[in-house]
């Protein structure tokens, strides 16, 4: 009769217990100071894109020729492009076709790589020596020489670019979620699994994806830093975004090509975007490695 008393009294000592979120936040910024400032270049990121339409002062489509070439001031803070539009307010728009682009190959890259690689280690036998070697010839080629082949076949459009981004990124993810699998297929409650009569499909979600999940999470955000970094190169070279979208590649297009020397801001600003936006993903992709790798959280 005491055993629910003493239940309700140990649940509220271990939540007494526990550190409130601002605690374990300032802990985990402490312990992954380079991890918190990638998630923070994130955050920032996202509010951008979420909030564009309060944050731009202006439209970052709207011509205003009597502004063309305005260098960075107090009306624009960055200053104007060749057809007048305002830089800043463009950077701003541009994190949307960014994180969208990003996001969303990511995604779907990175799940569709988790879906091959567990069901090539689960199945193993001729399914995974044939779709390891499928693997092999799509690794066969640099990122970017796939994502151009793609695109130049499929042509220009925030779609296409997304197709053409995606496919790169499945072998990659399918290998390492494969390789982490493996081990997962040989651990005994697998085989107990299988002892008892569940199908398949009820091994791999249940057992076996749960446990690759953090390659896959790691992978996902890595991916994200890529993305962004092969559309602005699409856009860069004429094959991704077309005018007027806001677009950081074809930004830092339209200004390093004609307008160096004479306005390089239309330029550099765009390019810091785009740096800061990779190099923040990458950090806070490390930092999540490092959070969820149980071997790195014991060092």
């Amino acid at each position: 009769m005491t055993a629910p008393h003493i239940q309700v009294e140990t649940d509220a000592v271990e939540l007494a217990e526990r550190p409130p979120w601002t605690v374990v936040i300032f802990g985990l910024i402490r312990r992954y100071p380079l991890g918190a400032a990638g998630a923070l270049v994130v955050i920032v990121m996202i509010a951008m894109a979420l909030f564009a339409d309060v944050i731009a002062p202006y439209d970052p489509e709207a011509n205003a020729f009597e502004h063309m070439f305005t260098p960075p001031g107090l009306q624009f803070l960055l200053g104007t492009d060749d057809f007048g539009r305002d830089i800043l307010s463009r950077i701003i728009y541009g994190a949307r076709t960014a994180l969208f682009v990003g996001f969303v190959a990511a995604f779907v890259g990175a799940t569709a790589g988790l879906v091959l690689g567990v069901a090539s280690a689960y199945f193993g036998g001729w399914f995974d020596l044939l779709l390891q070697r499928v693997m092999d010839v799509f690794m066969a080629f640099p990122l970017i020489i796939m994502a151009l082949a793609v695109v130049a076949v499929l042509g220009p459009g925030i779609d296409k670019v997304i197709i053409a981004i995606t496919i790169p990124f499945i072998p990659q993810c399918a290998r390492v979620v494969r390789s982490s699998a493996l081990a997962i297929r040989e651990i005994p409650y697998v085989d107990a699994a299988r002892a008892l009569g569940f199908g398949h499909a009820r091994i791999i979600l249940r057992h076996m994806v749960p446990n690759v999940m953090a390659p896959y999470l790691i992978l996902l955000t890595a991916f994200v830093g890529q993305a962004i970094l092969l559309e602005a190169v699409l856009a860069f070279l004429g094959l991704g975004v077309q005018e007027p979208t806001a677009a950081w590649g074809l930004m830092l297009k339209s200004g390093a090509e004609e307008y160096a020397e004479s306005a390089p801001w239309i330029a550099i600003f765009p390019g810091v975007a785009i740096s800061l936006a990779v190099f923040g993903f990458n950090l806070f992709g490390d930092g999540l490695r490092d959070a969820l790798d149980p071997k790195l959280r014991m060092q």
